[in-house]
This record gives C-alpha cells, structure tokens and sequence, in this order.
C-alpha cells in the first residue's frame, strides 16, 4: 500500500512514457522545442512493465494512465497496454493523448486491453489552435477523438485549458460540440508547469470564469462530492444530464486532501505531485539488480513523504525544475 503521512493512499499511478512531443503549446514549451532526455536515460518496456507489475501486485494500485510528452510517440505503446492488461488483479487503463496519431492506433490500443482515452483539444477554431500549438494538425486531432469513440475507448474525455486573448471565449462552444458528440469535456486550469516559468496567477482563465461563461448558454447541476471521490474534476450535470462537464481547478480550488496519485517519470523517477520539487529514483535502483522487493519499499518511502498539497498558494512557492512534458499530467 502507497500510503502517506495524511492518511491518503495512492491507488492512481499515471506513467509517463515519453518526454517527446509534435505539439508546441504556448503554455506547455517553447516553440524551439527543449533538450529532451537520451535513449539511455528513458525506461526501456520491460522495466515500465516491472514497475507497474510491482505498483499492482504489491502496491495496491488499481489504475494505470499512461502520459507523456505524447505518449503515442512510444513506439511499444501497444505492447506495454496489452502486457499490462494481463496483470492480475487487470488494472484500468487509461491513455492521455493529444490525439495526433490516434486515428491509425486506436483500434490496436482497444485490442491490446486500453480503456478509454483523454484528448487535448483546446479549440474548435483551425487558427487558434495553430497559433496555440504553433502545428496545423486541428483536423488529425478530430480524426483521433472519432476513432477512439468508434474504437469503444469510451468514454472520451476531452481535456481543454481555455488562454486569455486566444480561446477564453470557447468554453459554451466547445461544450455544445461535446455534448452532440458524445464526448465529456474537462476544462483545466492554466497550471504553472510550462518550461518557461512564464506562468501568472493574474493571468489565467480560473473555474469561476469558466462556469460563469458556460452558465450564459446551459443550465449546470453540481454533480456532488459523493459522486467525485478521489477525481480532479468536479463534473456538473448539463442541462438536467446526462451529459457532465467538469472542471479541474488546480490553482483555485486545489483537491490535495483527496488526491490518490503516484507519477513515475519517463527516467524512472517517483513524483508525489505534480508541482513537487523533488523526486525518487526507481530506475537506478531497478538497474542495480534490486529485488521487486526493495523498489517497492523505495515507492513507499517516497510516498510516505507526501506533503499535505501543493504549495500553490505559499509566498515562497518555486515552480518544479522540470515542465510538465517531462513530469507526465
């Protein structure tokens, strides 16, 4: 069991496969792109199966989302899910993506054993999303979503982060277009991990802007903490249901005291929380020929030091040395 000093205990472990991207998000990475990590520092497959084998059977997790970069990039995608989805206990496994790709891999991924995918999209608009992304690959993006919906990846969640001066005026839009298509839309909060630092509190679309805006066109329902549990994203019922949109609002509404997640790096690091600045290192020790044994009880050390959240709100809060493209979301 991962279980920490607060009582919290981790049964969510998200896997970061790669630190590549073919995106260049303004509020991710620079457009040049940054330094990525060399072959012999990445997680061969074998020890990313080892490692979640040893998450499963002797940590107690029970869900698996594999990230990135763009995870798609990994070239044994398919062979890491399907060699997972014959662990036992099977874990749930889920993929976040930003979709290019996706159309030619979603039926391979639904037969290796994935469940359902996450999708970025920020905008329905083919310009904005190139002056977002700095790549004209709107339409790949469209082409993924529909494939992972005809695949059965269900349900579809898209994942949208709403930019002042460029898309802040979407949100009612972008729902509408999620509800005729049968995806559930998630806005995220502009979270102050782009390799840049450039992040500001001051100038992010927050929650309260975002439901005031989707308020203007549909009726929403708070759906209930009950229903939420451990999840990051409160969900409102639209227009009486059954569509849901939610909303995960890191910086305004932090949900620390009820987070169950693990993240392991795409070097073999443990992270207690995406805005830690200090990791654990798995890879080395799995290297050195260690016993599942000891790199369980590794995980749990780290964990053990869980702090009680994320420190967003501290004056003295640093942004985490490396970008969400290298920690994993």
């Amino acid at each position: 069991m991962l279980i920490d000093t607060y009582g919290r205990v981790a049964t969510d472990l998200r896997v970061s496969l790669t630190d590549r991207c073919n995106l260049r998000c303004t509020y991710c990475m620079p457009e040049e792109g940054l330094q990525w990590l060399g072959k012999p520092d990445l997680l061969t497959d074998d020890e990313i199966v080892r490692l979640i084998r040893i998450a499963v059977t002797d940590l107690g997790i029970t869900e698996v989302r594999f990230t990135g970069g763009e995870p798609l990039l990994r070239p044994g995608l398919v062979g890491i899910v399907e060699r997972c989805a014959a662990l036992e206990p099977r874990p749930k496994m889920s993929l976040t993506t930003n979709g290019i790709g996706l159309e030619r891999t979603a039926e391979a991924l639904k037969a290796a054993g994935l469940d359902r995918v996450n999708v970025s999209l920020d905008t329905l608009r083919p310009d904005v999303f190139t002056a977002m992304t700095r790549r004209k690959r709107h339409q790949d993006v469209l082409g993924g979503l529909d494939a992972a919906r005809s695949a059965g990846l269900t349900p579809v969640k898209v994942n949208a982060v709403l930019m002042p001066g460029l898309n802040d005026d979407e949100a009612p839009d972008l729902l509408a277009w999620a509800v005729e298509n049968d995806y559930e839309l998630r806005f995220i909060e502009q979270m102050p991990l782009d390799a840049q630092h450039g992040w500001k509190r001051d100038g992010m679309v927050t929650a309260g802007d975002i439901l005031t805006s989707l308020s203007s066109r549909f009726d929403l329902t708070p759906e209930g903490d009950d229903e939420r549990g451990s999840a990051p994203a409160e969900r409102w019922l639209v227009d009486g249901g059954p569509a849901r949109v939610g909303v995960i609002a890191s910086v305004t509404r932090p949900f620390c005291r009820a987070c169950d997640r693990t993240r392991l790096t795409a070097d073999g690091q443990v992270r207690t929380c995406l805005f830690a600045r200090e990791e654990s290192d798995l890879r080395g020790t799995l290297r050195s020929g260690a016993p599942d044994e000891e790199i369980a009880r590794l995980w749990k050390l780290a964990m053990w030091g869980k702090k009680a959240g994320s420190g967003l709100d501290d004056p003295s809060f640093l942004q985490p040395d490396r970008p969400m493209s290298a920690i994993g979301g």
